[in-house]
């Protein structure tokens, strides 16, 4: 509610600006042949449409309460050598673009557009092609990202290309329904609080689908991270929401569908991690809730560290995995409840769907493989099949306190 009332407080002074409001048109054919032009001419409030057409005017700098608007999808064109437009002032809305071709600048990190400071400003319905860094904001304040296609084929590599979206010292910023391609990062979020993030699509980026690093109380709902060079991180945070998430195909040596370092308070629940090398990774991460997740096709499904605590992992589904649980000690102080396991080979005399014998989900060869990786070449065989069989009945390596208490017989809802 109380985001609500700023965002309609914002609304209020955007519609008392526009009271007496001009709109000015850009193009062949009209007044004004250039955004220069019409950008000394308009005033706060004022609205500019672009016409169809490519336009090379350098860096276009918002220093006023503009709406600017293309028509026909005009080009931006920053000729590889402009910051393309900069948001200089409060309620802003850039919409309706082709932008492109931005400079590169590793000391400033210039891409297409940056927002400064700017407060209430809205970039949506834009397409954004080989560009170093997409979009830019920081220390913004409820501002909106939406409906934008952020793609590049310009980095061969992470070291040569910047984020798609990248957040700095900002709050409420939200990031709907965005399309992010071939970037260092698909969305970068540092010191970023408040943030909600929603059906967002970000695959095939040089290192992270999402990254954010010292990011407090925000949500993560409908996204979809597919086929990133090292995953999703999520990173030295507090009370942060992952819903309805789809961690696809991220695969190669140490790489995850997400990983969860120094994270506290948060819940992760109604996700799927499939087809992943390791589905999540937490490390020093405590009294996070794992609920309703599907782990599937993945080598290992979670891989948990010992400096993790205090955390429940409650009617998940663990399915088709290599490994489904695997850990670096003997130490564990975690909770599984009600989590289903392909491999539970149990029994449900009184039909509660419940099964009647605990089940012990880490295995003796994955306890061998996380020790020595070496001994992944045996995987497969009756050998591998013989330590986990030998290991249920005197169990000596894996710890006692790694157990579901009352596994489920049958799939949890996701």
């Amino acid at each position: 509610m109380a985001i609500l009332k700023y965002w309609l407080c914002g609304l209020g002074i955007l519609t008392a600006l526009n009271i007496q409001a001009t709109t000015y048109s850009v193009g062949r054919n009209k007044t004004y042949k250039t955004i220069h032009s019409a950008l000394k001419k308009a005033k706060s409030g004022d609205t500019i449409l672009v016409y169809g057409g490519h336009y090379k005017e350098g860096n276009i700098n918002l220093d006023k309460s503009i709406t600017l608007i293309g028509i026909d999808r005009p080009i931006l064109d920053g000729e590889m050598k402009y910051e393309i437009v900069s948001f200089r002032a409060n309620h802003i809305v850039l919409e309706g673009f082709k932008i492109m071709n931005s400079g590169k600048d590793e000391i400033r990190n210039i891409g297409a557009v940056r927002l400064y400071d700017s407060h209430f400003s809205t970039i949506k319905n834009n397409i954004f092609d080989n560009n170093y860094f997409g979009i830019t904001i920081q220390r913004g304040y409820q501002c909106l990202v939406q409906n934008n296609k952020i793609t590049t084929s310009r980095g061969a590599s992470q070291e040569l290309i910047g984020d798609g979206i990248h957040v700095w010292s900002s709050s409420d910023i939200w990031i709907k329904n965005n399309f992010i391609k071939g970037h260092k990062d698909g969305i970068y979020l540092e010191k970023a609080n408040n943030t909600f993030v929603y059906k967002n699509n970000s695959q095939e980026n040089k290192r992270y689908g999402l990254h954010f690093m010292f990011s407090h109380n925000n949500v993560y709902i409908g996204n979809v991270f597919r086929n990133n060079e090292a995953g999703v991180a999520v990173m030295y945070s507090r009370n942060v929401k992952m819903k309805y998430n789809r961690f696809l195909d991220n695969w190669g040596d140490n790489v995850y569908g997400l990983l969860l370092k120094e994270l506290t308070f948060s819940k992760v629940s109604h996700n799927v991690f499939s087809n992943n090398s390791i589905g999540v990774f937490t490390d020093g991460s405590s009294k996070i809730d794992f609920y309703n997740n599907q782990f599937q096709n993945n080598g290992w499904g979670l891989k948990i560290n010992t400096n993790c605590v205090e955390n429940k992992l409650i009617n998940n589904n663990f399915v088709n995995n290599i490994f489904d649980i695997s850990t670096s000690g003997t130490v564990f102080l975690n909770t599984f409840k009600h989590n289903y396991w392909d491999k539970y080979e149990g029994y449900d005399l009184d039909r509660n769907a419940v099964g009647d014998i605990p089940f012990y989900p880490l295995s003796l060869y994955s306890v061998l493989s996380e020790k020595t990786p070496m001994i992944m070449i045996l995987f497969g065989t009756f050998f591998v099949e013989l330590i986990n069989r030998s290991e249920k009945l005197m169990p000596t390596l894996t710890p006692d306190t790694f157990v579901d208490e009352q596994p489920s017989m049958k799939p949890n809802k996701i």
